[in-house]
């Protein structure tokens, strides 16, 4: 299994559809930046990462101190670092004065209408939700705006017709349409990732985390400590495992990740481990064997250093909200 793989499959993520809109020129309208919707958004959610799907039309994107964005039908915009940014019909526009946040959020999806009467276009504007450590790891490295077209593979046409079908039944009586739509914003955000890996995230002109998986050497790395972080990794090992050398492999993961391997495969044992805990009942002991430490006394020396306190500390502090999250929404 790949490291993107890997690490979807062991870290939960969160998804939702907020907001299902048809707009008519002229319109525009401000998104704030991402931390500060996070709380109407998700609110036990340590980083919210807001994105938008183009299903009609077109339209265009505004960051302040970039050059406007022009996105088509089938175009999906990312906000890595949660940038404030205007959506709008033109360029130059000023955004509409309305409802607040809290009341547009106040049922979801929620059905905007809105515009001037002119040429229309439909968006489905989501978020996922997640951890600020994987966060860091997965989206690193990434430009403020990520745009890819989800209908040059088949999988974004699925999800396309999927959504539709979703938002459609959302609005009828049935139960567990926002369930639906939930799990698709999640696969969409992920097809969004694997299609930026496959057409840009190359390492000769990206450097993070994503670049790092799609690299010869440092993937079969990551593949390598993702697919068992509990081995007593050690350089030689993983450079072994690259078919490559200790001294290529540790230039060519600092270049692309950021760190060393061996740093990495600590906070990536961290990062499990605080899942772990969060989302299970197991005794400490089995937790550091399973992340890689022969004793739990290593282990939480490991985990205080990491989340500045023991680990029996911070899962009585986190507990209670993995154990929500791990209920069917």
């Amino acid at each position: 299994m790949d490291a993107l793989s890997e690490t979807l499959r062991v870290v939960r993520l969160v998804g939702a559809i907020f907001i299902h809109g048809r707009f008519t020129a002229p319109w525009c309208y401000q998104s704030p930046h991402a931390d500060a919707a996070a709380p109407l958004l998700e609110p036990d959610a340590e980083r919210v990462v807001i994105f938008h799907l183009m299903t009609e039309g077109d339209c265009w994107v505004e960051l302040d101190g970039q050059p406007p964005v022009h996105l088509i039908a089938g175009d999906a915009v990312v906000f890595p670092q949660g940038h404030a940014h205007r959506m709008t019909s033109e360029p130059g526009l000023a955004p509409a004065s309305g409802a607040r946040l809290d009341e547009v959020l106040s049922r979801r999806p929620r059905l905007l209408a809105y515009g001037g009467g002119g040429a229309g276009c439909r968006l489905v504007c989501g978020y996922l939700a997640c951890d600020a450590r994987l966060a860091r790891m997965l989206l690193s490295g990434l430009p403020p705006l990520l745009r890819v077209n989800v209908r040059g593979s088949n999988a974004g046409t699925w999800l396309e017709a999927s959504l539709r079908y979703a938002l459609a039944e959302a609005r009828s009586p049935r139960p567990g349409g926002a369930g639906v739509l939930a799990k698709l914003a999640e696969v969409l955000f992920i097809e969004v990732l694997r299609i930026y890996m496959n057409e840009r995230a190359t390492p000769d002109n990206h450097t993070g985390w994503l670049a790092g998986v799609n690299d010869r050497i440092v993937g079969a790395a990551l593949k390598a400590i993702h697919t068992a972080p509990a081995q007593a990794w050690t350089l030689e090992a993983l450079a072994r495992s690259a078919n490559t050398s200790r001294s290529v492999l540790a230039e060519r993961f600092q270049q692309l990740v950021g760190s060393s391997p061996m740093h990495y495969l600590a906070q990536w044992r961290m990062l499990l481990a605080s899942h772990l805990l969060c989302r299970s009942n197991a005794p400490l002991a089995r937790i550091a064997e399973e992340v890689g430490y022969q004793t739990d006394t290593a282990f939480s020396r490991a985990f205080r250093r990491e989340f500045g306190q023991p680990p029996a500390t911070w899962r009585r502090q986190h507990g209670q909200r993995g154990q929500r999250e791990a209920l069917p929404h």
